[in-house]
């Protein structure tokens, strides 16, 4: 369960077997069924999660009631509601299984003892930050600046497992269109 967890680590840090195997001990395995929920809106997001295998996505409901989903994680993924989660306060958004999952779940108050213990982990996850920082830079770069059949082929393009593993309707939220709309741009690709 800790092998991609610890491969993912050791791109970024290095470690000995010995601290990997006491910072494994902070960590819980849960695993999800499909469409199992681990965080809720108005609930204190009590952990950040790592996904070992599976995929789960970050979302709200408008003020329509249409789920809009902003963000997925797969495998060697982190995810959470990083607002909730830092400040210990009620989550703004839901936190779904989107297939079968198994995650890490490093609760905060195992995170911060395990980065008293372990300070190089601060570097691990300032460098994971970075990158996630990135790619929403990217992705609302491109919520501007291209159009919904532009932004469909630039996401096929970077992340071809997602438009495989991802049902459409959730693809689409993220993508900031219609089902349908997301339907016509595939059939033009398929024509």
């Amino acid at each position: 369960m800790f092998t991609s967890l610890k491969q993912h680590i050791k791109k970024y840090i290095s470690f000995n077997d010995e601290d990997f195997s006491n910072i494994f001990d902070f960590f819980q395995h849960i695993p999800l069924k499909k469409k199992e929920n681990l965080l809720l809106e108005g609930k204190i997001c009590h952990a950040n999660y790592f996904v070992v295998q599976g995929c789960l996505r970050l979302f709200f409901i408008n003020e329509k009631g249409v789920e809009q989903t902003i963000q997925f994680a797969i495998e060697n993924w982190w995810l959470s509601d990083y607002t909730s989660f830092e400040k210990q306060q009620p989550a703004t958004f839901y936190l779904q299984a989107v297939e079968k999952s198994n995650v890490l779940a490093l609760t905060y108050n195992k995170q911060e003892e395990m980065l008293q213990q372990f300070p190089q982990m601060e570097r691990y996850f300032r460098l994971m930050h970075q990158r996630a920082n990135a790619a929403a830079q990217f992705r609302i770069k491109g919520l501007y600046n291209l159009s919904g059949e532009e932004r469909y082929h630039q996401f096929y393009k970077r992340y071809p497992e997602f438009v495989q593993r991802v049902p459409q309707y959730l693809l689409a939220s993220f993508l900031g269109f219609t089902p349908e709309y997301l339907s016509e741009i595939r059939s033009k690709k398929l024509s």
